[in-house]
Formats: C-alpha cells, structure tokens, sequence
C-alpha cells in the first residue's frame, strides 16, 4: 500500500510541475491590472533633461542639474505628450528619451503651452513606436482602481496603483501656477512622474500626472485626458507647421464612443473644396483611425501643402470617401468665420423680432449688404455683410468701440450677412457658455468687423440669460 502512495505522490508533484512549466501559474497571476500594465507600458517613455544654471559664486563655473520626466506616446512618429514643466528652461540639446527596452534618442521641443503645463516633444529612433491607448474622462468613478507609471525618482517604468480620489479638483502651486478640473488619486505620484500616464483597468490612458502635494501623502493630480486631448490637438495644429486645412470640429465624447464631428469649414478652404459638411463624422484621415481632434491633426502632420489626403467620413448612415489637399497656412481666410449659420432662425426672444433683439442686447442698428459691396479683396471671403447704421450711445457695443459704417461679418464661429445669422449665432453661444459660465452673467462674444480695408475684432458682452 506504501509505494501505491508514493506513486500518487510523486504523479501529483510531476503534474504540478508540468502545469507549472506550460504557463497555468502565470495565467493564474495575469490580474486584470498585469494585462493593463502591459498594455500601456511599451507606449510610456523616461525624460531625461539638463538644465545650466548661473556660475557658481565660489568656483565661478556655470553648474548642470539633471532633471527627470515621463512622456506618452501620441504618435508613432515619435510625437511625444509630456509636462510642459518638465522641459522648461532646460539645455535644449540635452533632452533624451528612453524607451522601456533602454534605448534612448535625443528629442526636440516641438511645442507647449505653459498655462495648460503640457508640451510635445519629437524624438527620432528610426522606426515606429506604439501609440498609447486613449479612454475617456468622461465616465470616471470614485473609488475606480487605476495606477501610475513613470520615472519616479529616476526608477524607469515604476508602477504605483491606487484609486481616484476625487474629481473636478482646483490646484493653486503658487501664485503664478494653478490647475482646474484635475483628477485626485492616491496612486503614488513622485518626482520624475510628471508627464506620465494615469491608466484604467483597460489599459487606456485617462490623465497625464502632473502634481503632488508637497508634504502629503499618497495625494497626486492628474490633468483628465479629455481636456488634455484637446491641448494636444491644439499644439499638433497643423497651422503651426506651415499648413492648413480649414476645418472645423468638435470632439463628441460618451462612455461608449468618442468621435470627431464637423462643426463646418472656411469659405473655400481645402476642406470646404473637399466636400466636408456640417455633421460629418470623421472616422479616417491618411491612415490615421480619427477619434478626435488630436488623431485628425497628427494624421496630417508632415504632409506637404498641395498632397491630397484621403478622408472617410460617415454621412446620413453611410460612409463617403473624400480627398483633402492640403493648402499652405498663408491661403486661410482673414478671420476665423469658419460655420455657416442656419438662415431660417427666426428665434424670438422676449418675444422681439430679430432686429429688436440685436438692438436690445447690442445696442445696433444694421442693413444687408451684398458681396459685391464689401472691399474687393475680401469679396471671396464672404458672401455678405450687416453694415451699422445705428449705435446706442449706452450701449454694448459703443463701449466697446463699434461705429456707424462698420460691417459685421461674424459673429464668434458663425457667418453674418442676415440679421437671423446674428439671432442664431446667440443662439448657439448661449448653448455652449452656460454650461461653462457659470461665475458671470455675461460672456464675451467676438465680433468680426470690416473697417475701411481693415480686419478687426471686438470682443462683446453677450448676457447669458434673458
């Protein structure tokens, strides 16, 4: 009976091993928090930086200080998102990446936004890099397990879970730096983690850290991803690099999809002349999969002026292929009148027709004119005007400087040659500054004026309530 035992014993030890040595141990440890670190971890890289200060007062000699950062791969071009904090100031010839495989390259400063504390960085390793997995910040929960990765302390790829916190944080550092809307976490957020990711359990990028709070523990701030994307699109503007397409979108985010939708085009611009519409969906640029603003202007990045671009869009249920040539930045329009308004509007407010309305609310008086009535060079521009012929001495708009003859061609993104364009234009302001002016009764509206053979802008005050 004693060796019948030991057989079985010994059986049970082999299969254990065997399991052990094909994998069952290891799938049995892949927690939904291994697969999302996996996930994400290739697509984060470690900042390296040098910044000179003044000589030294006792050696006379300029000093080095090393810094440290964490960036997210926006681009498999080598675009790299990271805190604009993290490379300010320093030696630009001395800003390295390094990869997780410890392969490092120099990067280049391509372009930032110091209110926003978020810059972009190029580096060149000669080959692709994977792109990072983007969710939401639009459905974040209280309590949600997330985690960190970064460069803490100069330890490349530390991982630190916690939770969010809280939600919709304001964050004063001093008295020239302060955050809105930021994310709380208990995730470990150390030196050397600004730029990096906060990631869910899906393995998709929800905020980029930037601060923690000096002698706390266990509380650090994260910038939500969504308001990052739109910094993102905003410094991969292809405007910036010499460029232009004339588009006009919005990003349309929801726990189950995100997308890019057309708000509309500049008069003639490459993407009116490409047939893009008001309410198209963009699902494609190039072969870039579009999700939103940032994915469609890093589609273009790199493409000269006069290249055609493929564009997919979903319209009426269907998808429709167009191509988009690019044009120089010097062939934009003179403002940014980029939407065409809805020439039915008739909305009433107090029951005052249109012209009552404007006269209320602005304190102006116009008449229509034509096309061929505004100055030559801006005839291809616009397709019309509303010229003053009145100003109330008291109003809002003789405080701030509108005089009889000038034309309104715009009114903030939308067109004005009608007076119902000027009632539609409020409109849709009052639509997006409520939710977003919360603090004042007022918010302020610019308004496009041709003046002579100038161009200018007056920026009004637009009551948010009737």
């Amino acid at each position: 009976m004693q060796p019948r035992i030991q057989i079985t014993g010994l059986c049970c030890a082999l299969l254990l091993t065997w399991l052990a040595n094909n994998g069952v141990g290891s799938e049995r440890r892949s927690t939904p928090l291994v697969n999302a670190v996996q996930r994400v971890e290739k697509s984060v890289v470690n900042i390296h930086t040098e910044k000179t200060q003044s000589k030294d007062p006792v050696f006379g000699s300029p000093k080095k200080v090393n810094g440290m950062g964490t960036g997210v791969i926006v681009d498999e071009r080598g675009y790299i998102v990271t805190n604009e904090h993290v490379i300010h100031n320093v030696d630009q010839d001395a800003i390295r990446v390094e990869l997780i495989d410890g392969t490092q390259a120099k990067a280049n400063v391509i372009s930032f936004d110091s209110r926003q504390d978020l810059a972009i960085i190029k580096v060149d390793f000669g080959r692709s890099l994977p792109v990072a997995p983007f969710g939401t910040s639009c459905d974040l929960m209280r309590g949600e397990t997330v985690f960190a990765v970064g460069n803490a302390f100069g330890y490349t790829h530390t991982i630190t879970r916690g939770i969010i916190s809280a939600l919709g944080r304001n964050v004063e550092v001093n008295e020239k730096i302060g955050y809105k809307n930021l994310i709380q976490t208990d995730a470990s957020i150390n030196p050397g983690n600004s730029g990096g990711p906060l990631v869910n359990l899906d393995g998709e990028v929800i905020g980029i850290n930037v601060a923690i709070r000096a002698g706390a523990q266990r509380i650090g701030f994260t910038i939500p991803i969504d308001d990052a994307r739109r910094t993102i699109s905003r410094l991969l503007d292809n405007e910036k690099f010499g460029t232009y397409h004339g588009l006009l979108t919005k990003d349309v985010r929801s726990p189950e999809s995100k997308k890019m939708v057309v708000s509309g085009t500049h008069s003639d611009s490459p993407a009116f002349q490409a047939g893009l519409r008001p309410g198209d969906e963009v699902l494609k640029a190039g072969k870039v999969a579009v999700s939103d603003r940032a994915d469609f202007e890093r589609a273009l990045l790199g493409i000269n002026p006069g290249k055609e671009v493929p564009v997919t869009v979903r319209r009426d249920g269907a998808e429709v292929a167009l191509q988009l040539r690019i044009g120089r930045n010097g062939e934009r329009p003179l403002t940014n009148i980029v939407a065409r308004a809805n020439n039915s509007d008739t909305t009433s407010y107090r029951g005052d027709t249109p012209q009552q309305m404007v006269w209320r609310i602005l304190g102006l008086r116009f008449r229509t004119i034509s096309q061929n009535q505004l100055p030559n060079k801006y005839q291809k521009h616009y397709k019309g005007g509303l010229q003053v012929i009145e100003v109330r001495s008291n109003g809002p708009a003789a405080a701030k400087g509108v005089k009889s003859g000038d034309v309104v061609v715009g009114l903030a993104l939308w067109e004005a040659y009608k007076i119902t364009h000027v009632t539609y234009a409020f409109k849709q302001q009052r639509k997006s500054l409520t939710a977003n002016s919360a603090a004042s009764d007022m918010a302020p509206v610019k308004c496009h004026i041709i003046r002579g053979e100038q161009i200018i802008e007056k920026t009004l005050s637009l009551p948010l309530q009737d």
